[in-house]
C-alpha cells in the first residue's frame, strides 16, 4: 500500500511540474529564462509579461467575450442535447433506429470546412457570436452518452408522473434532469472547455477584432511579441516585450479562469463521466 501512495505522489508531482514551470516562467525576466532554461521559482520576480499583455485594452473585452460565449454556448449545448437525448431514450419512438443511424453517421463523416463556412455565411451568421454557438450546438458523442443515461432512469417514474397528468416536458424538467445532474455537470464541463478554447472557428468566422475571444487575441499578442505581422494598434509601444515570458503568461491568462471552474464540478465529474457509457 505504501508503494502505491509513493507512486501516486510521484505521478502527481510530475503532473504539476509543467504547470509550476509555466507559472514561474511567466513571472521571470526574459534574461533569466534564456539563461536558466528550466525554472520552478524565479530569482528575479517580474511582471513585465503581464504588463505587456494587459497594456492592450482589448484583453479584458476579449475575456468578457469568451465568458459570454462559454456561458451561452454551454447553456445552448445542454438544452439542445437534453431535448434531443430525451425522446431518443424512449424505445417506442417512431423511426428511432433510423434516427440513431443518422446521428452516428455524423460522427464518421462531416461536410468539411468549406461547406460549413458556406452554410454559416448563407445564414448571415458571419461576424456574429451565433457562428460560434449554433453550428456545434450538439455533440454527437455527448448526445449518445446522455441518451444512455436517460435510459437508465426507471420508467416507472415517468409512468407515475403521467398518471398524475404530467406531460413530457414536465417529466423532463421536473424528474429526468434533476436526476441527471452528475451527467449534466460533466457534459457542461466538456462543453465549457470547448467554448473557452474556441480558436479556429473564431478565426474562420469572426473578422471584427472587437469580437475576438481570448484565445485568438492571445495568439495575436504572441505574434506581436515575436516581431511578427499583426495589429499592434492597441499595444502600448513603450512597454518592454519579454518574448519568452509572454508565451507563458499567455498560457496562464488563457487557462487559469476555466481551471477555476473545475473544483465546483469535480464532485459530479468522476461519477457522471462513467454513467451512461456502458448500456447502449
Amino acid at each position: 500500500m505504501a508503494i502505491i501512495y509513493v507512486i501516486l505522489v510521484v505521478a502527481s508531482i510530475l503532473a504539476l511540474i509543467p504547470f509550476v514551470y509555466v507559472i514561474a516562467g511567466s513571472f521571470a525576466t526574459n534574461d533569466e529564462l534564456l539563461r536558466r532554461g528550466f525554472i520552478l521559482f524565479p530569482t528575479q520576480f517580474s511582471l513585465d509579461a503581464y504588463k505587456y499583455i494587459f497594456s492592450s485594452g482589448s484583453v479584458l473585452r476579449s475575456l468578457l467575450v469568451t465568458v459570454y460565449i462559454t456561458v451561452m454556448g454551454t447553456l445552448i449545448n445542454i438544452v439542445f442535447t437534453s431535448l434531443m437525448a430525451y425522446p431518443l431514450a424512449h424505445k417506442n419512438l417512431f423511426a428511432r433506429r433510423k434516427l440513431m443511424l443518422a446521428i452516428i453517421f455524423t460522427m464518421l463523416f462531416g461536410g468539411g470546412m468549406i461547406p460549413n463556412f458556406l452554410i454559416v455565411k448563407s445564414l448571415g451568421m458571419l461576424d456574429t457570436y451565433w457562428s460560434l454557438l449554433i453550428p456545434g450546438a450538439i455533440s454527437t458523442f455527448n448526445l449518445i452518452v446522455l441518451k444512455n443515461f436517460f435510459q437508465n432512469i426507471p420508467e416507472s417514474l415517468a409512468e407515475s408522473a403521467k398518471i398524475d397528468g404530467a406531460n413530457e416536458f414536465r417529466i423532463l424538467f421536473s424528474i429526468v434532469l434533476p436526476l441527471s445532474l452528475p451527467a449534466l455537470a460533466t457534459f457542461s464541463l466538456f462543453y465549457a472547455v470547448g467554448h473557452w478554447n474556441t480558436f479556429f472557428t473564431a478565426v474562420m468566422y469572426i473578422n471584427d477584432s472587437t469580437k475576438w475571444p481570448i484565445q485568438v487575441l492571445m495568439r495575436q499578442i504572441v505574434i506581436l511579441s515575436q516581431g511578427g505581422a499583426g495589429d499592434s494598434s492597441e499595444i502600448d509601444p513603450n512597454v518592454v516585450i519579454p518574448q519568452q515570458a509572454v508565451k507563458m503568461a499567455v498560457i496562464v491568462v488563457a487557462t487559469l479562469p476555466i481551471l477555476c471552474v473545475y473544483p465546483f464540478l469535480q464532485k459530479h465529474f468522476a461519477k457522471g463521466v462513467m454513467l451512461g457509457s456502458v448500456k447502449g
